[in-house]
Formats: C-alpha cells, sequence, structure tokens
C-alpha cells in the first residue's frame, strides 16, 4: 500500500524536531522583544548608543533626501511662479513701500535703544552659531516630536545646545553621534521652555503638547492677559535658550494661559544652527542648569 501523500509530521522525527525548533525560536524572540521593552520603560537612555550609531548609518542617506525634497520644492516653486509673476510683483511693490516707512522707524528706534544701552552700560551678548547644518529627519505623525541634525560630536554638537531656525526656536540637542544629533523639538510633551510675551514680558511656561502645539501656562495667575495673535519669545530664565528668540503665536486662549502655534516648522526646514549654551557664553565660567530629562524614548 502507498504512503499518503501529506505525512503529519509524526511520521518523521526530523519534521518533529523541526517542528520543536520552530516554536523555540519564536518563544525565545517574544521573550527577548519583551525584555528589551521592559528595559527601554526603565531606562531610556540605555540604548542612546545603539540608537546612535544607527543615526550614523542613515544620516548620508538622509542628507541625499533632503537636498532631493530641496530641489524638487525649488523647481515646482520656479513653475508656479511663472505664472503668479504679474500680481506678485506688484504686492511685492507695495510691500517695499510699507518697508521703506518701517525701516525708518526701526533705524531711529535703533539708535534711541543705543543710547539707553551707554547710559546704563549694558553689554549685548549675540548668539553666534556653533554650526550650520541641515535638518535631515523629523517626526510628523508620533506623539513624540524629535528631528535629526546632520551634525554631531565631531563638529562640537553636545546634549542641551539650542537649535534655531531662521523663524525661530526648534528645540533642543537631546543625544550626539559621530556625524548626527537627535534634537527634542519644543512641541514634544517632555519639552519645557521659559518664554515671554514679546511685547511687555508677561512670563509664562511653554510645554509641548505632542500634537504640534504649545501649551502656555502663566507664572503669575489671575486675569489672563494673553490674546490671540500675541507674539511669544523666549525668556532666557534657566540660562539654556538664548533670550528673545522668536517661538510662537497665541492661537487660543485657556483659564490659565494659551495654546499657542509654533513659528518653526521642522518639516519645511531645510537648515538649522545650533547655538551655545546661552549662560555659559554670556557668563564665561558660569555652570548651566542641567536639561530636563526626557525619557530618550
Amino acid at each position: 500500500m502507498a504512503p499518503p501523500a501529506n505525512r503529519r509530521p509524526t511520521y518523521s522525527r526530523r519534521a518533529q524536531y523541526g517542528t520543536f525548533i520552530r516554536y523555540v525560536v519564536a518563544f525565545a524572540g517574544l521573550f527577548a522583544g519583551v525584555l528589551l521593552l521592559i528595559v527601554s520603560l526603565g531606562d531610556g537612555a540605555s540604548f542612546a548608543g545603539m540608537r546612535g550609531a544607527a543615526s550614523d548609518v542613515v544620516a548620508p542617506a538622509g542628507q541625499v533626501s533632503a537636498k532631493s525634497r530641496a530641489e524638487t520644492r525649488g523647481l515646482l516653486a520656479t513653475i508656479g511662479g511663472f505664472f503668479t509673476y504679474g500680481s506678485r510683483v506688484a504686492r511685492m511693490e507695495q510691500e517695499l513701500d510699507a518697508a521703506r516707512v518701517a525701516l525708518a522707524e526701526a533705524e531711529a528706534l535703533r539708535r534711541e535703544n543705543a543710547q539707553l544701552k551707554d547710559l546704563v552700560k549694558l553689554s549685548q551678548v549675540d548668539p553666534r552659531a556653533l554650526v550650520v547644518t541641515r535638518l535631515i529627519g523629523s517626526t510628523g505623525s508620533s506623539t513624540r516630536r524629535f528631528a535629526t541634525l546632520g551634525a554631531g560630536a565631531q563638529q562640537g554638537v553636545r546634549p542641551g545646545m539650542p537649535v534655531r531656525s531662521p523663524a525661530g526656536l526648534v528645540g533642543r540637542v537631546l543625544e550626539t553621534a559621530q556625524s548626527s544629533a537627535r534634537v527634542l523639538l519644543i512641541t514634544d510633551s517632555e519639552s519645557i521652555v521659559p518664554v515671554r510675551r514679546a511685547r511687555d514680558g508677561v512670563a509664562a511656561t511653554a510645554i509641548g503638547k505632542g500634537d504640534g502645539t504649545i501649551q502656555l501656562k502663566l507664572i503669575a495667575q489671575g486675569i489672563n492677559p494673553l490674546k490671540p495673535g500675541d507674539a511669544i519669545v523666549t525668556s532666557g530664565s534657566g540660562g539654556l535658550f538664548w533670550p528673545d528668540t522668536a517661538f510662537a503665536v497665541v492661537a487660543s486662549l485657556t483659564p490659565d494661559g494659551a495654546i499657542a502655534r509654533p513659528l518653526s516648522d521642522p518639516g519645511s526646514t531645510n537648515y538649522v544652527e545650533v547655538q551655545p549654551v546661552w549662560i555659559e557664553t554670556a557668563i564665561p565660567g558660569a555652570i548651566p542648569a542641567e536639561p530636563a530629562p526626557s525619557g530618550g524614548k
């Protein structure tokens, strides 16, 4: 009698051993995954070295991808500009006339401020960029908000340094590898930045909400003086971020503050600059406060 076409594993010890080994490997992989998850929840910084090495590996590909995105946007902008040239020229001429007036007013204010500073002998330390580099990646849909820089420890970047774009503050350096660095964005839920209203100095604390917006909590409780459209800048408190750096605009009010939109959008930013910690530059020899732990998840 011929053997059946579909033989069960019990017909062969080799098949039984093979099935057993596959189950053992599967359960071992599951156990290893659960163990790594528990370790990462307990100590997020334990895998910083592995993340840094992986970041260095993918950094060249990120550089190429960022460059191609910039070239594609430039081509699309050129094509769109061909069809809107006339209207844009007329609008730019109107803006130029208004800018001339604003420039004259700003020059008068600058001279007045220079005279006042001379009277009280104030000194102003301008932030000097440590390095200018590409922002080669950022999280757009995750609840955690991080970005990757195309510069790392080899260029002098170290944790705690502020990162800003031409539009405003982006975040601070969280971890560094040799040729790349991880940035905690100001919209992340672990980000806390001391800020103030630009026009009168109303102090607040800016906390990321993890959804692309920022929660402003007033230092002094009482009547909420904030209004939609108010410009928010960094205050310099804590000695980490440079004061008067553009930060956000108030979008809506809450009982103890407001919800604000950040001025700098990492998704549309090509280049950023990494600045030294403010208190170290403004007051040589001072010891800066340690940045708050972010979990590093």
